[in-house]
């Protein structure tokens, strides 16, 4: 099913079909479940993960608004990957290390197409703090934490994710 808005070419049809926004954000939470098991068991996020939430939200993107929706949710992935991406070189070349993964870089880039740049800022709140207490729960259970530990922080991008999304669409802010 689907109406026609009018509007600019390829702007004419927005889908309105009753199941397939619920069918994409179950799929979202099957590819960022996935994103977090993979993270923690093997250190990475695979590629084709990323690439399936950045297709995800393109289609939510399409879904929602048309064709110029989903142009600027691309442009936005791309702003939030290339200024995330400096970011991280800008910390190498300071630190000397690491402190981001590349699929980290990737996963916010494709988070952004669901988010948009106005929930970025919430996600990585969430993820930072939810990050933090894990690091708490592990030093109070014994392990040692130094400046030099590596937790994973693909799985608390995806809590921080889905908790953005959940109250962009049913709360109040950031949309």
């Amino acid at each position: 099913m689907y109406v026609s808005r009018g509007g600019a070419i390829g702007d004419d049809v927005v889908w309105a079909a009753p199941m397939l926004l619920p069918a994409l954000v179950a799929l979202l939470c099957l590819a960022v479940a996935a994103i977090a098991w993979i993270d923690l068991r093997h250190g990475i996020i695979p590629d084709w993960l990323n690439l399936t939430v950045f297709a995800l939200g393109l289609i939510d993107a399409l879904a929602r608004g048309g064709a110029s929706a989903a142009v600027d949710a691309a442009w936005q992935a791309a702003a939030i990957g290339a200024i995330t991406w400096l970011l991280r070189r800008f910390y190498f070349a300071i630190r000397k290390t690491q402190g981001l993964g590349l699929g980290d870089v990737k996963l916010l880039a494709a988070a952004t197409a669901w988010i948009g740049v106005g929930g970025i800022t919430l996600m990585l709140l969430v993820a930072a703090l939810t990050a933090l207490t894990a690091a708490g729960v592990i030093q109070m259970a014994g392990q040692p934490m130094t400046r030099r530990s590596a937790i994973p922080f693909g799985p608390f991008l995806a809590i921080g994710l889905l908790a953005t999304l959940a109250l962009q669409h049913y709360g109040c802010c950031f949309e």
